[in-house]
């Protein structure tokens, strides 16, 4: 049985925490028409998740209010996040999944807009060697993004990802990007895959505009990537040291994000040991650092909406 951390940093002195978490995500299986994702095959995953199941996880934690990011391919799950989101004040906006460079991106971005918990995209960079970058419609639809003050989240790290992001912030460079789940990725060794990787690092270092969820934490100490629940998962913060001091050595303290990654996350452990983990290194730097994780930079990234009191004193 896995304990409960208590909110962070609350003593008889202090008061504990807040946290935002910035990275959930919300569907429901057996809704008519079922969903993309997950698969029926995956026990962990395949079970209703919605706000309803999440609190219950969340608040024992210190965790105010959350940030869903869509896992469906389908267009009207853009409207059917929001409408869910919209019955539940512990979610504060959703990260939606439209297509830069089609048709239909722009009207569809000023249509789910019109919801103020609609706070950005989600697309999966790297997969096509930068060649949307020479289309003048995708770098368009990419400034429409950064115009309407919204958020490209860039789903899960690779070379060719990192890569695609200093491109993204070359071509526009207004817009705010966050790179989800860094930790999760190794450091490649191959000659040019690290240099490239270390380009990108570097570049990182001076775009105050980039962001990064140091979210999926967890690994086991055999394999890149755990990917069953039987796998040795390391439970000492020792371990991953190494690994966030890096990300937090290019990004900074104003830069970083906690995400849960729930329900996703559970295929590793619940989500109280990653929090564990991601609480006991930033403590370590200190309060300030911790609040900056754990609220404070999510403020400036995604300008979430306040919907209740404990998180309107978020400022």
């Amino acid at each position: 049985m896995f304990s409960v951390e208590a909110p962070i940093g609350a003593t008889a002195n202090t008061a504990a925490i807040p946290v935002i978490d910035t990275h959930i995500h919300l569907y429901d299986p057996f809704r008519p028409g079922g969903v993309p994702w997950p698969n029926q095959a995956n026990e962990v995953l395949y079970k209703t998740s919605l706000p309803a199941r999440y609190r219950p996880i969340a608040e024992p934690l210190g965790i105010v209010g959350a940030i869903e990011v869509e896992c469906s391919s389908l267009l009207e799950d853009n409207q059917w996040v929001l409408d869910v989101a919209e019955k539940d004040d512990i979610m504060v906006g959703t990260v939606g999944r439209l297509v830069p460079g089609t048709p239909e991106f722009k009207s569809n971005l000023e249509r789910f807009h019109q919801n103020p918990l609609y706070r950005g995209i989600r697309y999966g960079l790297g997969r096509n060697g930068g060649k949307e970058f020479d289309r003048p419609e995708f770098v368009a639809d990419l400034k429409a993004l950064a115009e309407a003050d919204l958020v490209l989240d860039t789903a899960n790290p690779s070379v060719a990802l990192l890569a695609d992001v200093v491109r993204v912030s070359d071509r526009v460079p207004n817009l705010r990007v966050v790179i989800d789940h860094l930790p999760q990725m190794v450091p490649p060794t191959e000659t040019a895959a690290r240099a490239s990787y270390d380009a990108s690092m570097r570049a990182f270092r001076d775009r105050p505009q980039i962001f990064v969820k140091v979210s999926e934490v967890l690994r086991n100490a055999t394999a890149t990537i755990p990917r069953s629940r039987e796998d040795p998962i390391r439970m000492d913060t020792a371990f991953y040291r190494p690994r966030l001091d890096e990300i937090l050595d290019v990004f900074g303290i104003d830069r970083v994000l906690y995400g849960s990654d729930w329900p996703n996350g559970d295929q590793w452990r619940p989500v109280p040991v990653g929090f564990k983990i991601v609480q006991e290194y930033f403590m370590g730097k200190g309060r300030l650092a911790a609040e900056k994780y754990f609220w404070r930079n999510s403020v400036n990234c995604y300008k979430w909406v306040k919907r209740t009191a404990s998180q309107r004193q978020l400022t």
